[in-house]
């Protein structure tokens, strides 16, 4: 059986306490859920194998998408075994109905199912599975991951806002440039944005120095401002409400970064992020190899993104890498985008594809003893 790794909620860092409309930034309180411990079971664990050999998995539940990742440890890391992602649309209707809808559950149950097969059949020993934003929010989150583990065994901690930054931090921060100015880290999510602050210039994984979790993310921001498709004046409309949304929630540590210097750096690890990279690169289908490390200059990611918010959504459908699943999302992502990029306005952008899971699975490396 899978030892499902469950932290104390003092080792799943506070969530961000209020700052500004909306936005969490700094040390506050625990998420409303975190200290909700699933029905206990007996769970006789199978001998561990040797740690080199033994499998870890992470299952990242977002307000957009589901995604697990299972990996054996190597000497420069860790190795991919198998992984998975389905877009879930948990989040979809939270905002209006302030609950996870009966749909989505489904949706997001049927995803972690394929997960819980996953972790048997690559006998996995040990595994953290993390919620979001969506969970964090809903009334009914407590109830719904509940039910997730009666059903398919895995056991969600929902995270706080604080550590869900500080887990993508560990999993993306390899990949920022080398240099001596101050760094910024994104990860534009479904439901949330978390902006982080680090100071880089250390060995190891890079010292927070401050951070912001504003509320909007694709799915939430999307949902925030309905607008006629079809009518080019009616979108431009909306993109700029977005932006005006996001900027307000991004103000209050936009007022504590450091004053802007030819030298900082910028890293992204989102769908967001990566999806325009992929146009950048114009790319036929999306490559991994491709992307993940990829630097754009911040230039043209402007202008990708003005591109999208002023195009139609059936011509959105039809971008590679794009798709009918992501169209409509995408505007708002860009949205996000343009926003940091006022408050930070880097020459170039790193892009990740990496951040949680990748940042949950070497903290269960480390916490296992095993040397990377």
């Amino acid at each position: 059986m899978v030892q499902q790794s469950r932290p104390s909620p003092q080792s799943s860092g506070p969530a961000g306490g209020i700052s500004g409309k909306g936005a969490r930034s700094g040390p506050g309180n625990g998420s409303k859920a975190a200290a909700l411990t699933p029905p206990s079971k007996s769970r006789g664990l199978l001998p561990h194998p040797p740690r080199g050999r033994r499998s870890y998995a992470a299952i990242d539940l977002g307000t957009n998408n589901c995604r697990l990742l299972i990996a054996k440890p190597s000497v420069d890391g860790f190795i991919v075994v198998d992984a998975f992602s389905r877009i879930v649309r948990l989040g979809e209707g939270l905002a209006a109905s302030g609950r996870i809808s009966d749909e989505a559950i489904d949706r997001a149950i049927a995803a972690l199912s394929v997960c819980a097969d996953k972790l048997r059949r690559r006998h996995v020993t040990l595994a953290r599975s993390v919620a979001t934003e969506a969970c964090r929010r809903a009334a009914n989150g407590a109830e719904f991951i509940q039910r997730v583990y009666r059903e398919t065994g895995i056991a969600l901690d929902i995270i706080s806002a604080q550590e869900e930054a500080r887990l993508a931090v560990l999993g993306c921060h390899a990949l920022l440039e080398p240099g001596d100015g101050p760094a910024l880290i994104f990860d534009i999510g479904g439901g949330s944005t978390e902006l982080v602050l680090v100071d880089a210039n250390r060995e190891g994984a890079p010292h927070i120095v401050d951070w912001v979790s504003a509320p909007w993310g694709v799915v939430s921001l999307t949902e925030s401002e309905p607008f006629d498709h079809a009518d080019p004046s009616d979108r431009l409309a909306a993109y700029g409400r977005m932006r005006a949304r996001v900027t307000e929630a991004f103000a209050p540590l936009a007022r504590r970064l450091p004053d802007p210097q030819s030298d900082i750096r910028l890293l992204g690890t989102s769908g967001t992020v990566t999806t325009l990279a992929s146009l950048h690169l114009d790319l036929p289908r999306y490559d991994r190899q491709a992307i993940d490390g990829l630097i754009v200059p911040s230039t043209s990611m402007r202008a990708i993104s003005m591109r999208l918010s002023s195009m139609p959504l059936s011509e959105r459908q039809r971008l590679p890498c794009i798709g009918t699943e992501r169209a409509d999302l995408v505007v708002a992502g860009c949205a996000i985008l343009e926003s940091i990029l006022d408050i930070w306005p880097a020459q170039r952008l790193g892009v990740a594809d990496r951040g949680i899971r990748e940042g949950i699975l070497r903290g269960l490396m480390d916490r296992d003893g095993v040397k990377m």
